[in-house]
């Protein structure tokens, strides 16, 4: 008897040890019962988006970042932006002047883990298009390649004449979600230079384009209608004249040096816009040997650069392109403002967006350098001289189809170089 009230109370004590585990391991009330969620299964209902983070590199062309030209303006831009907002910045230089060795510079940027690529100037064309299809994930910025320079630049024509792969099936530049590209309205930045040239005192003016590309066209275009308008304002229409050329190249060598040298020396031209590469080259060689001879920059403020060439004071001034301005504008808005959808596969045209500031301006003639001269053309005359383009009240036109019409006297010239 004794021995089953023993077994009988350690049965009991077990029970009890059973039940008061049972209740310490009870789960507490689910989700549902509360009515309301725990934290991790929020975060797995509702996963936030990851932010992109952007590194940018530039690749230059042919030439380098102290170029004092399209390379340099990029660069300074990129660097200047990057370096205000923390983001990590490279630049990358080709071994050579080809498509495959920019697009190997491209290529090596992107090894690095650089996603956002700005490449300056038409030379780039060929690169985008072996690039942006391979690198889906990869932003590209091109700075002055134009549709023209995509669709007949680079490998546009085959030995019959036929189109090939620039272009997609319905004859259109290929340019894809992940490209952006950046071209400037030239004929406004040249209607600044001619204007102000004439109104400088300068009577006797030349255009040496290099080749008759819409860019180069639009800047020569817009000079003669600069030239035209300064001198009806001034009402000495008549005793203006522009020799026009091209040199059917984008550099400079002896035998356009010596077309120059009979404007500067023979027909007393007293100031030549050279536009197109490095053909100044040969204006500045040529206005070199006749003393008080000018030339007028292209593309960016050229000063600098034709001083070490041919000596200070040599610019009259510049037509630039915002080369600095569009970069940080653009990835500004693409980085800061994760706006890339305003910029996908596009070919934006670029011009005035500021009638009160010209330095704001894609298209502008530099504040610095350009010789202003009181009582002629001062800083305050070429403001009101933007103000009104910005506002419409002077129009400025972009048709390359014909030399505009004018009451000076416009001499048009076959090319230098057949």
């Amino acid at each position: 008897m004794k021995k089953i009230i023993a077994l009988l109370m350690v049965l009991a004590m077990v029970f009890a040890l059973v039940a008061c585990g049972q209740q310490t391991q009870q789960p507490e009330k689910q989700p549902e019962q509360q009515g309301e969620q725990q934290p991790e299964q929020q975060g797995e209902q509702q996963p936030t988006e990851t932010k992109v983070e952007y590194k940018v590199a530039m690749v230059t062309d042919y030439g380098d970042i102290t170029d004092e030209s399209f390379n340099q303006a990029t660069y300074e831009g990129c660097k200047e932006f990057c370096e205000a907002n923390g983001v990590e910045f490279t630049y990358k230089k080709p071994s050579g002047d080809s498509t495959a060795e920019r697009v190997s510079a491209v290529e090596a940027a992107i090894d690095e883990g650089y996603n956002v690529i700005v490449m300056p100037g038409f030379a780039f064309a060929g690169t985008i298009y072996e690039v942006q299809d391979k690198y889906p994930e990869v932003k590209f910025i091109g700075l002055d390649v134009s549709e023209y320079d995509i669709t007949d630049c680079f490998y546009n024509h085959d030995d019959k004449g036929n189109w090939t792969t620039l272009i997609d099936e319905a004859n259109q530049p290929h340019v894809a979600a992940n490209t952006y590209c950046a071209v400037y309205q030239e004929e406004l930045c040249g209607y600044m230079a001619g204007f102000a040239a004439v109104k400088l005192g300068y009577k006797h003016l030349g255009f040496l384009g290099g080749m008759a590309v819409p860019a180069v066209v639009r800047y020569g275009y817009g000079f003669v209608q600069g030239a035209d308008a300064a001198a009806k304002e001034l009402g000495i229409a008549g005793d203006v004249t522009v020799e026009y050329v091209y040199g059917n190249q984008f550099f400079g060598d002896a035998d356009i040096t010596a077309y120059m040298d009979t404007w500067y020396q023979t027909k007393n031209v007293e100031v030549v816009f050279a536009c197109g590469g490095g053909i100044y080259t040969s204006a500045v060689e040529a206005a070199k040997k006749v003393e008080g001879a000018k030339v007028i920059g292209v593309d960016v403020d050229q000063a600098a650069i034709i001083a070490g060439l041919g000596g200070e004071g040599m610019t009259v001034t510049s037509a630039m392109k915002g080369l600095a301005a569009t970069v940080k504008a653009t990835l500004g808005d693409v980085i800061l403002n994760g706006n890339w959808d305003a910029y996908s596969g596009k070919v934006a045209n670029l011009g005035l967006v500021s009638g009160e500031d010209p330095t704001a301006n894609f298209v502008q003639i530099p504040m610095e350098s350009t010789q202003w001269a009181e009582g002629k053309f001062t800083q305050d005359d070429y403001k009101a001289l933007v103000a009104k383009m910005f506002s419409g009240e002077i129009t400025v036109s972009n048709a390359i189809d014909a030399m505009p019409a004018t009451e000076i006297t416009v001499n048009a010239y076959d090319n230098i170089k057949g």
